[in-house]
């Protein structure tokens, strides 16, 4: 089987894994937040590996480390919608720490790699 470059990105992995955590995560909220907070977290964890994957696929270093940084941005995002939905009671305090570490861990290697794409 062939791998495409994203695929042999620990990052990329370890962001495919975020999003799928994010949506188990997520079954558990009210059904009010369908619309709101639920989809919100799920549209920006799934962004992230899909601009990491988007990004490698990109012919100019310039152009790739743009999608570094909206990979990076939607992380961002999604650690302040894990916030907000564990002050509202939506997450548990071990699914809360858990986001924040993976959110941590892929923030680093994504500014990492977007760094080696703006190296001189």
């Amino acid at each position: 089987m062939h791998l495409y470059s994203f695929e042999k990105l620990e990052v990329w992995e370890e962001a495919k894994k975020l999003a799928i955590n994010v949506y188990k995560i997520t079954r558990e909220f009210p059904n009010e937040e369908k619309y709101g907070l639920k989809s919100q977290m799920r549209r920006c964890s799934i962004s992230i590996p899909s601009n990491i994957a988007e990004g490698t696929a990109r012919l100019t270093n310039k152009d790739k480390a743009h999608f570094m940084t909206v990979a990076y941005s939607s992380a961002i995002e999604l650690l302040n919608q894990t916030i907000i939905s564990k002050e509202l009671n939506f997450i548990s305090e071990k699914n809360y720490k858990n986001i924040r570490l993976e959110v941590e861990s892929i923030t680093n290697k994504i500014n990492s790699l977007r760094n080696y794409f703006l190296k001189p």
